[in-house]
């Protein structure tokens, strides 16, 4: 399905990311493996690894999608190493969790910064090289929690709320250039973070959740890939909820 496409996706070291990039190289794609710090480095050079291995092809880049100097990096390499740029999977995310009342501006700005803004410096700089190609694909990850809102989760929630906004903005922009842009809305999905909820919490929370289970990664790389793929052209503005029903 993504035979021959070039992929970045952005926060791939760990968790959803490193997921959505060994299912995209499973279905073809050259895949960028993006971390923004070298403490990450060696998580990405293990999904890489494990990439290549299995006969893929995939390159680690570090840049933090919050300074537009490393994202700008990040698309020329992966247009020097791939030749192309075709998808961008806006993964990339941060939490900084606390109370409405207890919350920082600090901690509400880092959030925003790396969640919204960086969504629109990758969307950015990787749709004017999807345009001048005349195709591309952008999917960008919201989050149920953008949808519903969640305690706690004041600058996260806003974030991804904001994420919504961007995507049907950009996807109006750019539509007639060939590039669709699209959302995804994650539900509860099973990642080293949610395996530290306790097991009783974690149990009443997939209780209230129609299909009875929390989300795979595999789940979200199957929509991503879908929403990535040329017959997926004429979906655009879009924010697709992957949540077992637990949001409707």
């Amino acid at each position: 399905m993504l035979q021959g496409r070039a992929a970045i996706i952005t926060g791939s070291s760990q968790g959803i990311g490193a997921g959505l990039a060994k299912y995209f190289a499973k279905q073809g794609a050259m895949v960028v493996v993006n971390y923004p710090f070298e403490s990450e480095a060696e998580k990405a050079k293990m999904v890489v690894a494990e990439i290549t291995d299995a006969g893929g092809k995939a390159i680690a880049i570090k840049a933090n999608v919050a300074d537009e100097f490393e994202v700008i990096q990040m698309m020329d390499e992966t247009v020097k190493a791939f030749g192309q740029l075709d998808i961008l999977i806006n993964n990339a995310g941060i939490t900084k969790d606390s109370s409405f009342k207890k919350m920082t501006v600090e901690n509400f700005k880092l959030v925003m910064d790396t969640n919204l803004v960086g969504t629109f410096i990758t969307c950015k700089a990787a749709a004017e090289i999807m345009a001048e190609q005349g195709y591309g694909r952008i999917v960008n990850m919201s989050s149920i929690a953008g949808l519903q809102g969640n305690f706690g989760q004041a600058n996260y929630a806003a974030s991804k709320a904001g994420v919504i906004g961007l995507t049907k903005t950009a996807a109006i922009e750019y539509a007639k250039k060939g590039v669709t842009v699209n959302a995804i809305a994650p539900g509860f999905v099973r990642t080293p973070m949610t395996d530290q909820i306790p097991e009783e919490v974690r149990n009443n929370m997939i209780q209230s959740i129609p299909v009875k289970r929390m989300g795979e990664p595999e789940d979200i790389a199957a929509t991503a890939a879908f929403l990535a793929s040329k017959e997926a052209g004429y979906i655009t503005g879009q924010v697709l909820s992957v949540n077992g029903g637990w949001y409707m």
